[in-house]
């Protein structure tokens, strides 16, 4: 399909339907967790994963090797995408979908901020800047006026999550600021779960019984994980990337904690407290202060 300069409303549907997909990930999780180790959960997905993206990119016939200057970035976006999902799927065992959706979810603001310093014609704007303080004002509110949430969650899941977001973006500073920039996409996909699968399986030992008396639902969230969230799912982001323009696709971003509470809320029946309603309404502001495209100048 060849690139537009524009979301069309067929990006629009996959856009959204992805937002919805990452926050319907976070609910399997979720309950995945109660069957199988979090870490333990999380290498298998990774090496799941990491074969159906070599036997795409076989089937396809791309090219599977490792490009000149590519090996230190490689290692270290792996490396980067295992403390993501380590940090995420503990934070997931120990507090609510709903308070993870909106602490997670703010990987744009602390990509904007590593972007102002790493990438050139990145720069944080005052429209930038008031997005920013929004939802950080949202992520202080989430993390410290706990309410009615106190019993549910834990002060330590909420900082794993956030660490989780400082992770995933250091994880796109990476693929746009690296020798990685050169490489499909599905090269860095593959580099992120090669590496990740056997760094989170040497961590798995470290965290206690690797099953938690698993049934079958729990095998099958680990397949949905595998083929519809870790390859399919990345996989569509990373083609959308490639067809559309980058700032409108990162617009759709403040969707996800949006559903994330939603589903928290419908499908787990978490409570929705005051506190955490309040900084998703921070967060999705800031989010979409951060994602306004600049005007252009007269």
């Amino acid at each position: 399909m060849a690139q537009k300069d524009r979301i069309d409303a067929f990006g629009a549907t996959a856009l959204t339907g992805f937002a919805l997909l990452l926050a319907f990930n976070q609910v399997v999780v979720k309950v995945v967790n109660e069957g199988l180790q979090p870490v333990f959960f999380a290498a298998l997905r990774s090496m799941g994963a990491a074969l159906c993206i070599y036997m795409w990119m076989r089937f396809r016939g791309l090219e599977i090797s490792i490009q000149p200057g590519t090996l230190l970035p490689g290692l270290l976006i792996g490396s980067l995408f295992a403390v993501e999902f380590l940090l995420l799927f503990l934070a997931l065992d120990l507090t609510t979908v709903t308070r993870t959706s909106v602490i997670f979810y703010t990987m744009p603001v602390w990509l904007a901020l590593g972007a102002h310093v790493l990438i050139p014609g990145e720069r944080i704007t005052a429209t930038k800047g008031a997005g920013l303080a929004l939802a950080f004002v949202g992520v202080v509110i989430a993390i410290v006026l706990r309410g009615g949430d106190a019993g549910e969650a834990s002060l330590l899941g909420d900082l794993l999550a956030l660490g989780g977001a400082f992770a995933w973006a250091g994880i796109a500073l990476c693929a746009r600021a690296t020798s990685l920039r050169t490489v499909r996409p599905e090269v860095q996909l593959l580099w992120q779960l090669s590496i990740s699968a056997p760094i989170l399986l040497g961590l798995s030992f470290f965290f206690g019984p690797l099953l938690r008396d698993p049934q079958a639902i729990h095998w099958a969230g680990l397949g949905f994980q595998i083929l519809i969230v870790a390859a399919a799912g990345f996989l569509l982001w990373l083609w959308l990337l490639s067809i559309y323009p980058a700032a409108s696709v990162a617009a759709f971003s403040f969707l996800t904690p949006v559903f994330g509470v939603s589903l928290g809320w419908l499908l787990l029946d978490e409570r929705l407290s005051w506190p955490i309603a309040l900084a998703l309404v921070l967060v999705v502001a800031g989010l979409m202060l951060i994602n306004r495209a600049a005007r252009p100048a007269m």
